[in-house]
């Protein structure tokens, strides 16, 4: 198989395991987004470390529900749940250069409901660019 075609076939795995998904940040330029689905192309050959969860920081902090999105009725913390249900720990979080959980906190949320206290990691040493800044989450490309 050719590496063209070893990448396409790559890249159509990626698309049926991963959900069309982005991460968020907000930031004096407006709200930034990356492509999560290209994150995990980046971090691919990112070495894999063990993170302490008590160092993760958005364990406490709003995730899911900041930058405008729904709120936390019982109904989506219940979708979250089914989510972090669904997780596979043998998949590891992505991390910024700084720490800051950019894919994977479901798979966080998971790993403290089982009485876990570390998760995998691969961790960026220089953040990507994001995919969209100043963006509105409402437009962005979602699968359908």
């Amino acid at each position: 198989m050719s590496d063209t075609a070893k990448d396409k076939h790559s890249e159509d795995a990626l698309k049926q395991a991963v959900r069309a998904q982005y991460h968020f940040r907000s930031s004096p330029q407006g709200l930034l987004a990356w492509d999560v689905r290209r994150l995990i192309r980046l971090s691919r050959d990112l070495p894999v470390q063990t993170v302490a969860l008590e160092r993760i920081v958005e364990l406490d902090q709003p995730h899911w529900h900041a930058h405008g999105a729904a709120s936390p009725t019982v109904r989506n913390v219940v979708e979250h749940c089914r989510l972090m249900m669904a997780a596979d720990l043998a998949y590891p979080i992505l991390l910024d250069s700084a720490g800051r959980v950019m894919d994977g906190m479901h798979r966080v949320g998971k790993a403290l409901l089982q009485g876990r206290t570390h998760i995998n990691a691969r961790r960026f040493v220089v953040d990507p660019e994001p995919d969209y800044p100043d963006c509105d989450p409402e437009r962005l490309p979602y699968d359908d």
